[in-house]
């Protein structure tokens, strides 16, 4: 599987990453379907702390430390769980994240994390403190990169002009145009890379496109599109696309097709769906024409809050 560059970093990952949330708590199946997505080339592998109270952070840890020197392992911090474990709290504070990072090297049984974010963010928090724990977690080896997660223009603005973030993770799909607007943009202005999660919007996308509509998405639609628009724009997609490209295919190239994105992270809870992604991310890249066509039968989202 190729591989692009994470910003300006010395990280060389696989244009699929794995979304590690939706490998379950079974360590067996957890290590089944991590070996499946190595044996496809996959090197980039991303979970977060708050993922299972920490237990998705072990079975990473766990299934990788055979390969360690071969992958790359993104996690996130930021969120802290209550001691009920019921809920959790935003806490982008220095002493937190540097408290964070341990918790976290100890789970995944590492040295040192190759590219840390930051799990959410807001215009209000203490981002001059926030960017201080990043770099000093860098100086002392405890990671080799740092990036934020985060869909607010307002919050990434800031982060690119005050840190030196190497990604921001972030939804996007055809469904879900909404970064095209401002951060792809100004994020591949910046050398700054993209690493995006939900490309099959709900599965939306996926290969049983609409059979996969949840019942609020039946119900209320998803973002600017109504259930009917839906089902109409997925299914133009599908006829007006040349050749025997899958959904799954489409949807990956769509986003793969911008210069701003780095890798594609999707989640999978059995080895066939890991198969299936890598496959697509594989194909054939879309051509100029049928990226035309795809934003004509879409719709330019736009983020109505967090401007």
């Amino acid at each position: 599987m190729k591989k692009r560059r994470i910003g300006s970093s010395d990280l060389y990952v696989s244009e699929l990453g794995l979304g590690c949330m939706s490998i379950g708590t079974n360590p067996a199946n957890a290590q089944v379907i991590i070996e499946a997505a190595l044996e496809e080339g996959i090197n980039y592998f991303d979970t977060a702390d708050l993922y299972d109270f920490g237990e998705n952070e072990k079975l990473v840890g766990q299934s990788l430390k055979n390969v360690r020197e071969q992958v790359v392992i993104a996690t996130k911090a930021g969120n802290r769980w209550n001691e009920q474990k019921d809920s959790w709290s935003w806490d982008p504070s220095k002493k937190y994240i540097k408290e964070a990072v341990k918790d976290s090297l100890n789970r995944l049984a590492t040295d040192y994390i190759d590219l840390y974010q930051l799990h959410g963010g807001t215009i209000d928090d203490p981002i001059d403190e926030t960017i201080e724990a990043f770099e000093e977690l860098k100086k002392e080896g405890l990671i080799r990169h740092y990036g934020i997660s985060s869909i607010r223009p307002n919050v990434i603005r800031e982060y690119a002009a005050r840190s030196s973030i190497v990604s921001v993770m972030m939804q996007y799909s055809i469904l879900d145009r909404r970064p095209e607007e401002e951060a792809l943009p100004l994020l591949d202005k910046n050398g700054i890379s993209t690493v995006t999660r939900g490309p099959l919007a709900k599965g939306l996308l996926s290969n049983k496109m609409l059979d996969k509509a949840s019942q609020s998405v039946e119900e209320k639609g998803y973002l600017d599109y109504s259930y009917s628009e839906l089902a109409e724009t997925i299914q133009s997609i599908r006829e007006k696309l040349s050749g025997d490209r899958s959904m799954t295919e489409i949807a990956f190239q769509y986003n793969l097709a911008n210069p701003a994105v780095s890798s594609i992270v999707a989640g999978a809870s059995r080895v066939e769906q890991v198969r299936e992604n890598a496959k697509a991310a594989r194909a054939n890249r879309l051509t100029e024409e049928e990226l035309a066509v795809i934003k004509t039968l879409t719709k330019q989202n736009t983020y109505k809050q967090h401007r």
